[in-house]
């Protein structure tokens, strides 16, 4: 084992151990604050400071009991339903977009002064009026990620455009290329690593908005739980979706990572 891995696992062992006492500290001055020992009890199941024999969380994840009864797993599952319909959704448009705003000059003139205003509204400023419009928990949960997780897409997209390099556009005027042969022959090449980037931007962030989404507008989902579990001021499990919340969205940018890596000739090229 060399020291680059002993350091990989030594030191965010070593920061562990001190969140875990700045956690413990904090639970002595607020009253009622769960305990890490608690929360771990609350989490897998056992016995609390109580005696109390409790049944955790994670310990029974699929549960059903009825339609708004079911175990953290269904919550998860929702609530990344909404996050890639959304997605999916700001992918389909926003790639296009940024294609287009990358390769007219017009289409950027259009279409950048919206973007610039429309990019730094807070989600939770959409969801009332989309709230209005669908009439519907989900609808509304979708179309508030499509809306602020769409500009990563666009930005990324017309800025790997705009990166492909004039030699390249010369070379397909000689050859005569049509749009679309200049698009999948020499844009999309030069504008993928690009676009995967802007992908896992989004993709974050849209897993960001979904818990605010879901505390305000109700339902089944980890961010509803997670505001359901403070009503019955059940705290424990608040700290632990949180931390279920914080391990998804790692993984998810870890899959996005290793794709955009994939997708990277230049990081192939170095290697």
């Amino acid at each position: 084992m060399n020291n680059e891995l002993i350091k990989k696992i030594a030191l965010p062992f070593l920061v562990f151990l001190f969140i875990l006492q700045v956690w413990a500290g904090i639970s002595t001055v607020v009253e009622d604050f769960p305990t890490p020992s608690d929360t771990y009890v609350a989490a897998f199941g056992g016995i609390n400071v109580d005696g109390d024999e409790i049944e955790g969380v994670l310990a029974d994840p699929f549960y059903i009991n009825n339609q708004d009864d079911k175990g953290i797993f269904w919550q998860i599952m929702e609530s990344l339903k909404r996050v890639f319909a959304g997605f999916v959704l700001a992918i389909l448009v926003g790639v296009p977009l940024g294609l287009l705003i990358g390769m007219s000059k017009s289409a950027q003139y259009a279409f950048d002064p919206f973007i610039q205003i429309l990019k730094p509204v807070s989600p939770l400023a959409w969801l009332p009026l989309l709230l209005f419009i669908f009439q519907d928990i989900n609808m509304t949960a979708i179309s508030t990620i499509f809306i602020t997780s769409i500009w990563p897409i666009i930005i990324n997209t017309t800025l790997g455009v705009k990166s492909v390099s004039e030699d390249y556009m010369n070379v397909a005027k000689v050859l005569r290329f049509s749009p679309m042969d200049k698009i999948v022959q020499i844009i999309l090449p030069v504008s993928v690593p690009y676009i995967f980037t802007g992908m896992r931007l989004s993709l974050g962030i849209a897993w960001l908005v979904i818990v605010a989404a879901e505390m305000l507008t109700g339902g089944i989902g980890i961010g509803f739980w997670i505001w359901d579990e403070y009503n019955n001021l059940n705290y424990h499990n608040i700290i632990i979706g949180i931390m279920v919340v914080g391990l998804i969205g790692y993984l998810l940018d870890l899959i996005m990572g290793r794709i955009a890596d994939y997708f990277d000739y230049t990081k192939k090229g170095r290697a």
